[in-house]
């Protein structure tokens, strides 16, 4: 039985990515967890919460075998500076990135299956002068590709056209060709990774009321409805541009496999109210797989046991599921 490896970034070292990284090493799991951070980090955070947790520096060279309770394998990172629960320091920005260029190349040497990332914070990594605005742009920059976010719950799955652009800069980059890629990728991914074989999928318009007719704006009628026709022609189902203020509603929802948001606080305050702590974000679009927590760096529940592991764990197990998915595929 092959047994996949996946890689886990614990993210921003003062936030709750290492608490809820020693939380989900207290089951056991049918995958082996290699955490890619600094062991001593991970042991001081351990006995500020008072667990009791085996620290192995891990052995790639070995055949994986799975996670068992309790113990917690490290491929060592070291920090630039000791950390201090909910203090941040820009010091330790470079390790964070260090950190995700690892695992990057774990996935890509097909050492890990996927990784899975815990929250960074994006502030202190630009305050260091690191070129940074989120981990779907860097593994994209990384690894190659074209990167497509989608965040999903149990009930709901939301794409995003544009990413982390400030809201002024959203209209001018909307264009053809940016969401015919989106869209392929998104339509492609939800086939071979999800299983989903014929997706359906709801489009927002930019404007509110999509525009009406192009009193609220331009841009459905000169770029969004263009676009959507030339991929109908190719027999992808989708429908829109519908106004973002209704397109989250059931009869849309039970209807699409997906929505379809042109920008970040379009459609991810629904998604996060629908689904909060056990949202998944999951970057298509990549040849590797990535898996995130849904959530902050919380800094203020840091080191205090009261941080929730549930994003993660979710996050996990959606890792799980699509590396197994992914690799039926490739060997079919």
């Amino acid at each position: 039985m092959h047994i996949p490896r996946i890689a886990i970034t614990p993210g921003e070292p003062a936030g709750i990515g290492p608490d809820i990284c020693l939380q989900i090493c207290a089951q056991d799991w049918s995958c082996e967890l290699i955490f890619i951070a600094d062991p001593d980090l991970l042991q001081r955070r351990a006995s500020q919460l008072g667990l009791d947790i085996n620290i192995q520096i891990v052995d790639l060279s070995q055949p994986p075998s799975g996670h068992r309770a309790g113990i917690l394998k490290v491929l060592p990172v070291k920090l630039s500076n000791q950390e201090h629960s909910g203090k941040l320091d820009a010091r330790n920005a470079s390790y964070v990135i260090e950190t995700l260029r690892t695992a990057a190349q774990l996935c890509m040497d097909k050492t890990c299956v996927a990784v899975v990332t815990g929250p960074v914070q994006k502030s202190i990594i630009n305050q260091a002068s690191i070129a940074f605005s989120g981990h779907t742009e860097f593994f994209a920059e990384v690894c190659g590709g074209f990167p497509v976010m989608l965040l999903a719950t149990t009930k709901l799955k939301v794409a995003l056209a544009t990413t982390h652009l400030p809201l002024k800069d959203v209209s001018q980059a909307i264009t053809r060709p940016l969401l015919q890629n989106v869209i392929t990728i998104l339509h492609h991914d939800l086939q071979k990774k999800f299983a989903i074989q014929s997706p359906r999928i709801a489009v927002c318009g930019l404007n509110p009321h999509a525009g009406e007719n192009g009193h609220i704006g331009q841009e459905e009628l000169e770029t969004i409805i263009p676009a959507l026709n030339a991929l109908r022609e190719k027999g992808f189902k989708l429908t829109g541009p519908l106004p973002a203020d209704t397109a989250f509603n059931p009869p849309i929802l039970k209807n699409h496999d997906v929505i379809l948001a042109m920008y970040h606080d379009q459609g991810l305050p629904t998604l996060k109210y629908a689904g909060f702590g056990e949202a998944i974000n999951i970057t298509l679009g990549l040849p590797i797989i990535r898996t995130s927590v849904d959530h902050g760096t919380a800094l203020g529940l840091a080191g205090t046991g009261q941080a929730s592991a549930s994003s993660l764990k979710s996050a996990l197990i959606m890792a799980i599921q699509l590396a197994s998915k992914y690799n039926s595929e490739q060997t079919t």
